[in-house]
């Protein structure tokens, strides 16, 4: 039974992560539409769990503000040997 939930929770993870990842801006709308759904009635910790987070930079291509850039590789300096 333990297993069951295990595998059930897994999967459900792995549904929504892909649903927000291959659609971005109906996963917004989705969210946002649960959240307000959620406030609605009074639940305002889980209204503010499910709320998405705003949209910035390009457009709306579903990247969100949180996002922090990718970090600047060092350059590799050879060794010297003495």
């Amino acid at each position: 039974m333990v297993e069951l939930l295990i595998i059930t929770a897994l999967v459900v993870w792995s549904a929504i992560f892909v649903f927000k990842k291959v659609f971005p801006k109906t996963a917004y709308k989705v969210f946002m539409v649960l959240s307000q759904a959620c406030r609605a009635k009074g639940w305002t910790r889980l209204a503010n769990w499910l709320q998405p987070a705003m949209l910035s930079g390009c457009g709306g291509c579903g990247c969100s503000s949180s996002e922090s850039e990718a970090p600047k590789k060092t350059e590799v300096q050879a060794v010297k040997w003495k």
